[in-house]
């Protein structure tokens, strides 16, 4: 298409989480003259949750919609170009490299910064959306200090449900795993671990059904699967109910160009946020399947702008 809108800029940034912020607060002030595009969730997974304790700098903690907010703002002053819209196609065979926006715009960079995240995957309970901010989590790191001396519960019978589930054991009164399966499909070491810790119990072959509360999340309707068509309906009281079955990093339109793990986590040379085509780098929760914090999508930011100012100089761009 001949009449398709085509903008050149040094340095492109897909995704508006604290990678994306914190790579168009450094590139700024580098002179790239960074465009930034929000993506689906401007701000964020950070915007769908409330407090945030653990971000430094903030003692007191600070609202998830103000913390993006302040980034953005700092992002804003150096000068950064951010933009509502989302790369909906990528063309990374050669430079400059072209990523449509919203299917009729392509932007075409010399180079670009992936911080498009990874959405953690729920249940699809209407509820879930309910209690979201409410006692719903998909980050015991994160909101795991809120239930302190509380009884809390996990979904899912992997590594991520076992480490989230020791993980709030060590604040939590009381801690049930909820396991669809009759097993656990974690590794061995990190089945041992749960089965010693006094407060988790599993709760094998249950299914969360719904969640319950007037204020907030109050407990949780499970369903016991006994047999082929036999299910016995339980009601579970809890304070905070969370989510561990996994994230899916929001890399498809990039995965015909960049190497990824199987879940689909860009893969980085390790220790950098260099991918294998010169020019690209990928930053956040798109590229890292272990910590997923703000703080380290904020650090893998400022890595990736960097970067990205020493490959623009190298090339003269």
């Amino acid at each position: 298409m001949n009449d398709t809108i085509r903008e050149k800029v040094r340095c492109l940034i897909i995704g508006s989480g604290p990678a994306g912020y914190t790579a168009a607060i450094y590139a700024s002030r580098a002179n790239l003259s960074p465009v930034l595009y929000e993506g689906i969730q401007p701000g964020g997974q950070l915007t769908t949750t409330t407090e945030v304790e653990n971000f430094p700098g903030y003692p007191e903690g600070v609202d998830g919609n103000q913390l993006m907010e302040d980034l953005k703002k700092q992002a804003t002053r150096f000068g950064a170009d951010i933009r509502a819209g989302i790369a909906t196609k990528a063309d990374l065979s050669s430079a400059p490299y072209k990523i449509t926006i919203d299917e009729e715009k392509v932007i075409e960079t010399e180079s670009l910064i992936i911080s498009t995240g990874a959405t953690a995957k729920y249940l699809g309970l209407a509820d879930e959306q309910k209690y979201a901010g409410m006692g719903v989590s998909a980050c015991a790191t994160c909101d795991g200090f809120f239930y302190r001396k509380k009884v809390v519960a996990v979904v899912g019978g992997g590594d991520t449900a076992c480490e989230e589930a020791l993980y709030l054991a060590s604040l939590a009164k009381q801690v049930y795993l909820i396991v669809r399966k009759s097993y656990l499909r974690a590794s061995k070491v990190m089945q041992e671990r749960v089965m010693k810790a006094a407060n988790i119990q599993i709760l094998f072959e249950h299914s969360a059904i719904g969640l319950f509360g007037d204020n907030g999340v109050e407990g949780a309707h499970l369903v016991k699967h006994k047999g082929q068509a036999d299910e016995e309906k339980v009601d579970l009281a809890i304070d905070g109910f969370f989510l561990a079955i996994g994230h899916k990093p929001n890399s498809d339109i990039f995965k015909p160009w960049i190497e990824t793990d199987e879940v689909g986590y860009i893969k980085t040379v390790p220790g950098t946020p260099k991918t294998k085509i010169p020019g690209v780098f990928a930053a956040g929760d798109v590229a890292d399947p272990h910590y997923r914090q703000a703080i380290t999508a904020a650090g893998s930011g400022c890595a990736a702008a960097i970067e990205a100012e020493r490959y623009l100089s190298e090339i003269g761009k």
